[in-house]
């Protein structure tokens, strides 16, 4: 059982990151009366980056060049311990929430330096922006896991998923902070937009600008992980599937990030981009709803 759980999670990991990001692509194209690009339009985006010859610049050391690949790499550990069907991670310990969350900060760090590496002001621009709505993004999702901890006193992130949704009260939240998360991981509006292409405005884009080829599919898809991810956390709290049916439950955590995606392009398509002032308090939502789901789980289990 544990095996195919596993096998089922790894194929999950790799290819919704792909469908996610061309259901958003054709969401948004439905909203703007376009055809636009196919379902798996980013696959071919990527294998065409991959057989391109980097570019570096002549200021660029090693650690440029890690950057993308460590941040990948961190990204897929943080996949290996997500519960992205429920009751399962495949990496899974005691307090192993706390690697997922320094997991996907490891891949932040490294993308900012690998921006600032060459010298960039507008990278440079771009990794402080990073720097600074990652101060705000991390207290939500400890909080969030906090009220989780409270409320089902487990100590695994799998766990903690799995019994959050007998906690009927902090499911709604739950799912409006980590999808305020999503937004934020995965560079999407209202925190940021990745079709932009004025430098002033841009955060995660702009820290791209000097990577090519292989190193920039790697970073693309790193960014789609993370939303994947993320709203396969919130499919995992919303699954009513029982853990004792996999396939079934497999099939609606699948369902249920397609409409994630689907959400994620319709909010794209009809609010506009925060005003940079205006995205710390937009983050701060987050970490004020995980406070208040905190206080609720304390009062729920008798701790307050």
């Amino acid at each position: 059982m544990n095996l195919g759980l596993t096998l089922a999670h790894g194929l999950i990991v790799l290819a919704m990151p792909i469908l996610m990001v061309g259901l958003v692509n054709r969401t948004k194209s439905l909203w703007a009366g376009r055809k636009g690009p196919g379902l798996l339009q980013s696959l071919w985006d990527l294998r065409r980056l991959l057989g391109k010859r980097p570019v570096y610049s002549d200021v660029a050391t090693p650690l440029f060049r890690a950057g993308a690949w460590v941040g990948l790499a961190s990204a897929l550990l943080a996949a290996l311990i997500a519960p992205i069907v429920g009751h399962f991670a495949p990496l899974q310990f005691e307090f192993d929430f706390i690697a997922f969350a320094y997991s996907i900060g490891l891949a932040r760090i490294f993308l900012m330096l690998s921006a600032m590496d060459v010298g960039s002001s507008f990278e440079a621009m771009g990794a402080a922006r990073e720097a600074s709505f990652s101060a705000f993004v991390e207290p939500a999702l400890f909080l969030l896991i906090g009220a989780a901890c409270v409320a089902t006193g487990q100590g695994s992130f799998a766990d903690l998923v799995g019994q959050l949704q007998q906690t009927p009260v902090l499911l709604l939240p739950a799912v409006l902070v980590l999808f305020i998360l999503l937004q934020a991981e995965a560079a999407r509006v209202p925190v940021d937009d990745p079709a932009t292409h004025l430098e002033l405005t841009m955060v995660h884009e702009v820290m791209l600008l000097d990577h090519s080829g292989p190193e920039l599919a790697a970073m693309q898809y790193t960014a789609a992980l993370k939303m994947s991810l993320y709203a396969g956390l919130i499919a995992a709290l919303l699954n009513p599937i029982a853990a004792s049916a996999p396939l079934a439950r497999i099939a609606a955590a699948l369902a249920l990030m397609c409409a994630v995606a689907v959400t994620l392009g319709c909010v794209e398509s009809l609010v506009a981009r925060l005003a940079m002032r205006s995205v710390p308090r937009y983050l701060m939502l987050a970490s004020l709803l995980a406070a208040l789901s905190l206080g609720a789980a304390g009062l729920l289990s008798g701790r307050v």
